[in-house]
């Protein structure tokens, strides 16, 4: 009995051994404060699996990282796991069957009973199948204010947009940069984005990028918001940084005024030891329309030709989602978690603020939610162009903007 029981607890180690797998996992999450959340994820698959996390990470942006993404699947060497955001990005490699239906791992888990807001999980299905994990929920609706700069100013730390612009000349005067903008396309086209939110609504917003409304995005309420983006190219000028995180040490450092920048913003506070309310103040929605984006970031799982690998892929799915990751990745990434029943009692101010926010249901969608990736490259292209160059007009920009949404996917 005992040489059988000996077998049987070596086969049973064999088994497990078998279904062990380094799991290549690819994200641009790159900065400080991004590695130190994504370090989260792999210790936690690591310690509770029996599988490897191996760190794929591509340094830049989504918008460097998604093409190489996309290329490696489609020729022939997937990673195990990719990061994209929530929306449309993965449309087109899920109709070419390149990416697994992991429906029955949501089902098993309950993932229609715990994503909160239910268009995250929603974001994920195509034709009533599930191909994505969400894990958390990323807002771009977000001032971030350095305390210190305007202390130095002799300012009160502004409570609403129009009191930033405001800020801005005795800023200069201060040798304070107002507003510190990174050079990547999509920083300057989400910057615009949150003006619409903020000065037009999120109803402007949904209609116009939703419903594609070009009557709405040639008129007035629209004029407006291509006004403010102009008081903003003014009080970026002189911001000579490239990558966000850059953009955002300089209102660390004291170096600038603020930053318009998503909840991932964050990370980076947190990694420098500043403290919410104390070194830097925060205002969703610009301090004028308190709302946020439910965009953020999911996971998707190529299909490859191997039990191991598809194995792991379904302990990630599982990992990605559990309770303690949720609270651990979110805390450390700035970022709001999927789910509504952690406890983030440790959270800072900013981030209570965003949890209250999610309370009320002041939600809208993200852009890539409703936007192609084609369409979003085209307002990118738009936006840095207009931030680039002060000779393009508002009235200019405002028709080549209407353009794009009447052509829109």
């Amino acid at each position: 009995m005992r040489i059988l029981a000996s077998l049987f607890a070596a086969t049973a180690l064999t088994s497990v051994s078998a279904q062990a797998a380094d799991l290549e996992v690819t994200h641009w999450w790159t900065s400080g404060g991004e590695a130190a959340a994504v370090a989260k994820f792999a210790e936690a698959f690591n310690a509770s699996t029996d599988n490897t996390w191996v760190d794929g990470a591509i340094a830049g942006s989504g918008g460097t990282a998604r093409p190489i993404i996309v290329s490696r699947i489609i020729g022939g060497d997937p990673m195990g796991a990719f990061q994209f955001n929530h929306g449309r990005q993965a449309e087109e490699l899920i109709e070419a069957g390149l990416l697994r239906d992991m429906t029955a791992v949501a089902e098993a888990e309950g993932w229609t009973d715990i994503v909160n807001p239910p268009s995250l999980l929603d974001a994920c299905t195509v034709d009533g199948k599930i191909y994505c994990a969400p894990v958390n929920i990323h807002s771009w609706q977000w001032l971030w204010l350095s305390n210190g700069a305007f202390e130095k100013a002799g300012l009160e730390v502004p409570t609403t947009w129009d009191e930033f612009v405001a800020a801005g000349p005795a800023l200069r005067e201060a040798g304070i940069q107002p507003l510190a903008l990174g050079g990547q396309p999509w920083q300057s086209a989400g910057l615009f984005n949150v003006l619409i939110v903020a000065l037009a609504g999120p109803d402007v917003f949904q209609a116009v990028y939703g419903d594609h409304d070009t009557d709405l995005a040639a008129g007035d309420v629209m004029a407006r918001v291509f006004n403010a983006a102009a008081d903003a190219r003014e009080m970026a000028d002189g911001s000579s940084v490239q990558d966000w995180n850059q953009a955002t040490n300089m209102v660390i450092t004291d170096a600038a005024g603020g930053q318009v920048m998503g909840d991932w913003a964050q990370g980076e506070f947190a990694v420098a030891g500043e403290t919410a309310g104390e070194d830097y103040s925060c205002l969703p929605g610009l301090g004028v329309n308190e709302v946020i984006s439910t965009g953020g970031d999911a996971f998707y799982f190529p299909v490859v030709d191997d039990p191991e690998i598809t194995a792991a892929q379904d302990e990630l799915a599982k990992v990605l989602l559990s309770p303690e990751t949720q609270v651990s990745f979110n805390l450390a990434k700035g970022s709001l978690p999927i789910r509504g029943d952690v406890d983030l009692a440790t959270a800072n101010d900013c981030m209570k603020k965003g949890l209250e926010i999610l309370a009320a249901g002041n939600t809208l969608p993200d852009v890539n939610m409703l936007n192609t990736e084609d369409t979003n490259n085209q307002l990118n292209d738009l936006f840095v162009e207009f931030f680039n160059d002060k000779s393009i007009t508002p009235e200019a920009a405002q028709e080549r903007f209407v353009s794009i949404i009447e052509n829109a996917d």
